[in-house]
């Protein structure tokens, strides 16, 4: 039998293409939810160079790692999720204090800059997505 090789993506699709939406996204939501610091959206995307992180701001150009695709695709869920359960007040729920998240708001436990604390942002939010159609 032969072991299969794992794909990420498809082999036919864009990836500049899925970089600059990615990109473009990120950049979006960051404005929806007034996050303005560069250095948080450094955090974010998991990026340590402020040259890289212009060049891609900028140009919506650049090659994302796979770290980064999974960062933005976290913080697409968590946008989603709020749009669903708090349309009118995700951006300040992002920014509030919450027991679950003992009493940090959950921008401050993703600025921690692990992948990981985007996955338990996301993780409970789509938990209480779930639990509206208990």
């Amino acid at each position: 039998m032969l072991a299969q090789k794992s794909k990420t993506f498809p082999e036919n699709i864009d990836k500049d293409k899925l970089n600059q939406v990615a990109l473009k996204t990120f950049f979006n939501i960051c404005k929806q939810w007034e996050i303005d610091n560069y250095k948080d959206q450094m955090i974010l995307l998991g990026l340590s160079s402020e040259s890289t992180f212009y060049k891609w701001k900028n140009n919506l150009d650049g090659k994302l790692s796979k770290d980064t695709l999974e960062r933005i695709s976290y913080l697409i869920g968590i946008y989603k999720a709020l749009k669903i359960l708090l349309p009118y007040s995700a951006k300040s729920w992002i920014k509030t204090k919450n027991p679950i998240f003992n009493n940090s708001s959950p921008l401050i436990i993703m600025l921690n800059g692990n992948v990981a604390d985007l996955f338990i942002v996301r993780n409970y939010l789509d938990a209480e997505r779930g639990s509206l159609y208990d």
